[in-house]
């Protein structure tokens, strides 16, 4: 087994080997892409090499599976793991590029119409149907700790997350789309304030605080006077508002608060815990969960915070676990029936066709013990 310096190799290639960290951690195996998320976290890590026995190559050189379809025997290609997962990066960069695009137009004192945005944010709709667990372990690598597009991000991972709380309950089409509308452009009033106190990594004094709880009625007037549908500018601007009233800007409570705001402000709750920021480090995927489950004085709605952990699970895909048979892996999608108990990779471990081995964890089975932490992923 060779050794490869991280920084000789291409981003976005396939090796045609099974990649490891040591002898046993796995990486990628050979559908899948050495992604530029990879390497960049493998940097924060502070990992310099890693080992195979295979050789980077521009494009994954396995067969393709091809299944027939009864119904209407019509045929498809299935794209490997590593195809669909770079399907999701190209969608999540390219849609972010257009939510930036968005916040420049307001920014600039240019109008937004509600109908193009409701078009675009129907492809989060479709997306997130097709390839949920894809789009997620994307998001979950992607993380803006500052910079001018961490209003951007902020506002994407929110809304994919809502989006994916509203098909849980089951909100017709039309309504998911109003729901994702007004999570993309529940921050929009922040850009209406200097930069430096919404970007800011220093505490802020009392007049930048008191600016900052002003956003929520800058984002309800800007929507409004684009004419966007009441129900969506009422999100925007209840989105802080809590169940217990602690919230703002008006301190409602409980059924006078809009669903959408209710779903927003637990997206926008567990996107924030989840990701950095200047002033905070991440907290892991099921660290956040179990915060929201705590749901500390009844600041959200119940049925939202059931509904984000049924569609997430309390292990949220991404997060790397520590199993009970002492093998470590990554959680790639979610169990509908119990959330506990969700789909994890097992590294280190490949099926007769050499892919990675997926368990379904259980009660009775093999099951999460804890997740790992930064430091643990790695170690033998």
């Amino acid at each position: 087994m060779r050794n490869f310096n991280i920084k000789d190799i291409p981003p976005e290639s396939f090796f045609s080997k099974p990649v490891y960290l040591d002898n046993q951690f796995i990486l990628t195996a050979p559908e899948v892409v050495f992604s530029r998320e990879l390497i960049k976290a493998l940097n924060e890590w502070e990992f310099r090499e890693i080992r195979s026995d295979g050789e980077p190559q521009q494009e994954y050189s396995g067969d393709e599976v091809i299944v027939q379809e009864v119904e209407g025997a019509v045929e498809k290609s299935i794209l490997s793991d590593g195809e669909q997962i770079q399907d999701a990066e190209r969608f999540y960069a390219n849609f972010l590029k257009y939510v930036e695009s968005l916040f420049t137009l307001v920014a600039t004192k240019k109008p937004i119409h509600f109908s193009q945005v409701a078009e675009k944010v129907k492809e989060i709709c479709e997306v997130s149907k097709e390839q949920r667990r894809y789009l997620l372990r994307v998001m979950r690598g992607e993380n803006s700790a500052g910079g001018e597009n961490y209003l951007a991000s902020h506002a994407l991972k929110s809304t994919i997350i809502a989006i994916i709380i509203g098909t849980y309950i089951k909100l017709p089409i039309f309504r998911l789309i109003e729901l994702g509308v007004a999570a993309l452009l529940h921050e929009v009033g922040m850009i209406m304030l200097p930069p430096q106190v919404y970007l800011s990594n220093r505490p802020l004094n009392p007049a930048e605080r008191k600016a900052i709880l002003t956003h929520p009625v800058l984002s309800f007037n800007l929507l409004k006077g684009f004419d966007f549908p009441l129900v969506v500018s009422l999100a925007a601007l209840e989105h802080h508002e809590r169940e217990n009233g602690s919230g703002y800007p008006q301190k409602l409570t409980g059924d006078k608060i809009s669903l959408y705001a209710k779903i927003i402000a637990v997206a926008c709750s567990y996107e924030a815990l989840t990701s950095s920021r200047p002033h905070k480090d991440a907290k892991d995927g099921y660290s956040g969960m179990i915060d929201l489950l705590k749901n500390e004085g009844k600041q959200y709605d119940d049925t939202v915070v059931k509904a984000l952990v049924f569609s997430l699970s309390i292990y949220p895909i991404g997060l790397y676990v520590l199993l009970s048979n002492g093998k470590k892996g990554q959680v790639v999608d979610v169990n509908p029936d119990n959330p506990r108990y969700p789909m994890v990779q097992v590294f280190g471990e490949l099926t007769p066709d050499g892919k990675n081995r997926i368990l379904e964890t259980s009660q009775d089975g093999i099951h999460i013990a804890r997740p790992l932490q930064r430091e643990e992923i790695a170690s033998g």
